[in-house]
Parts: structure tokens; C-alpha cells; sequence
């Protein structure tokens, strides 16, 4: 962090250590031209930096997820595909991962898929991709169903999606009995299998 702003340190702060990463504290006015550190700043104190890898105070207003994701942007580009890819094992408990730049953003469990849908809507319209695609497990067919329609019916654009075989996650995992932990790894282990990919259009679009 590079910054004057006790406001804007606090956020960047409070925002660290939920995401749980490790920061330094620097001035602007110490940070040199081959310094390859992300620089969190205010747009004011921006102009003095001599980097291009900066995240701004403003850009930590967004749900952890997306920050996260603007940080792994910010270090990765180039270096990785930067697809957006969402995993989600469908049950009584649902079990979801999200993959950006090739690297794990989230793994979280939702109880509700109204909760889910509006989730995974935020994170559609709040990360910038080249594609975006979202991978649904086949062993609820019901739950997936409801959510792969709620979610077309709530974002207004385009994704691919996939619905992929559990039987092979689900052996992989049965020994991890912790409440919600079999959930989230199997929705990891979704988002690296590949399956029948099609092209989910809004249906604003097809009427």
C-alpha cells in the first residue's frame, strides 16, 4: 500500500485480510520505476507512481470476490488465459468454485440458489473475461436445472456452460466428511472437467 489516506488505508486494509494476503506499507514517493509490487493508491497520489501495476482505492468497493480478481488480473495478465470459469456441484448444500486466470478466486457454499444465482450473476458482470463459462455437476439434474435457468433468466448476456459427470469427483473426495468442505471440492474438481459445451444466449436476445 502506498498512500497518505487514512481512509483509503483502512480500506485496503480491512479488505487484505479478509482476502487474507499479505501487504507492505510504503509512501508513494518511495517506489521506483522497477518496483514489480501491485501498488494499492488513491487516484490522487496515482501521478507520482512510476508503475503501471496499480489498483486503485475506488476499485476496492466491489465484492472480495471481484477485488480479488482485479489483483490476479492485474499480476497475471499475459501470462495466462484469462477465462472466468465457475464451478458449482448442485445439492442441498452447493458447493462453488471460481477459477480466473487460471487461479482459484473463490470456494464458498450456498444453502439457497436465489442466493447462488445473484451471487454468480455479480461476479459475471464484475470480471472482465474473454470467456466466461460456467460448469454445472449432473448429479442433482433438478437443482441444476433450476439453476442454469434462473441464472439466464437474471444475466443479460451470453456464457458458455457445461454440465459434467460427477461420478469421478465424487470418489476423489469421499473421504472428506467436514460439513460443506466435500461440497466445495467437488465443485473444484467441476471446474477441471470438460463436457458438452454450448452456447447459452439471454433471452432477451431469442425472445
Amino acid at each position: 500500500m502506498a498512500t497518505i489516506s487514512g481512509r483509503s488505508y483502512f480500506k485496503f486494509i480491512n479488505v487484505l485480510r479478509r482476502l487474507k494476503l499479505n501487504y507492505d506499507s510504503i509512501l508513494p514517493e518511495e517506489i521506483t520505476s522497477s518496483d514489480r509490487r501491485l501498488i494499492l493508491t488513491t487516484v490522487h497520489e496515482s501521478s507520482k507512481i512510476p508503475s503501471n501495476l496499480v489498483l486503485l482505492d475506488g476499485e476496492f468497493n466491489y465484492h472480495p470476490t471481484i477485488i480479488r480478481a482485479k489483483i490476479v488480473e492485474k499480476l497475471q495478465s499475459g501470462i495466462n488465459n484469462n477465462s472466468l470459469v465457475i464451478g458449482i456441484d448442485p445439492g442441498n448444500r452447493i458447493g462453488l468454485s471460481i477459477f480466473y486466470y487460471e487461479k482459484e478466486i473463490e470456494s464458498s457454499i450456498y444453502t439457497s440458489i436465489d442466493d447462488l444465482v445473484s451471487h454468480i450473476v455479480k461476479i459475471l458482470v464484475g470480471i472482465n473475461a474473454q470467456r466466461k463459462i460456467v460448469k454445472v455437476g449432473n448429479g442433482n439434474m433438478k437443482i441444476a436445472l433450476h439453476i442454469v435457468n434462473s441464472l439466464n433468466l437474471r444475466f443479460c448476456s451470453h456464457f458458455e456452460l457445461e454440465f459434467v459427470d460427477e461420478r469421478k469427483t465424487s470418489l476423489k473426495i469421499k473421504n472428506f466428511n467436514k460439513r460443506g468442505e466435500r461440497d466445495k471440492i467437488s465443485a473444484r474438481y467441476i471446474t477441471q472437467r470438460e463436457g458438452y459445451r454450448h452456447l447459452v444466449l439471454p433471452l432477451s436476445r431469442i425472445g
